[in-house]
């Protein structure tokens, strides 16, 4: 079994609002993922994050407040894999939620300590 990481990327959703409709049934198919691949073992865990950060940036090292921002897109969290290749995590992946609102994810192998 290979470890892999899965950064979630999607619109940031203070520029794209959606209905509280649109939100709850968003938030009900996670919550079906999670259900799906949580007794699997191949789901190892994960985590959305907040907007509340800084990037420090250069040498001398300068602080910016706020996440890192790709036009109108933020990293909105990560997930942990198991499973036994690439292609394998990247179907798991596949299958998220994110892609409801014009999300992406990138699929990555953890390197493995020598």
């Amino acid at each position: 079994m290979n470890n892999f990481i899965v950064i979630v990327r999607e619109p940031d959703g203070r520029t794209e609002p959606h209905s509280p409709e649109e939100i709850q049934q968003h938030q009900q198919h996670w919550k079906a993922w999670f259900e799906k691949w949580g007794p699997t073992g191949k789901f190892a865990g994960g985590s959305a994050l907040s907007l509340n950060g800084n990037i420090v940036k250069g040498n001398p090292a300068t602080i910016i407040p706020g996440p890192h921002q790709t036009g109108l897109e933020i990293i909105g969290g990560y997930l942990l894999l198991n499973a036994d290749d690439l292609a394998e995590a990247t179907a798991i992946a596949q299958s998220l939620p994110v892609f409801e609102f014009g999300g992406y994810v990138e699929v990555r192998e953890l390197q493995k300590d020598n």
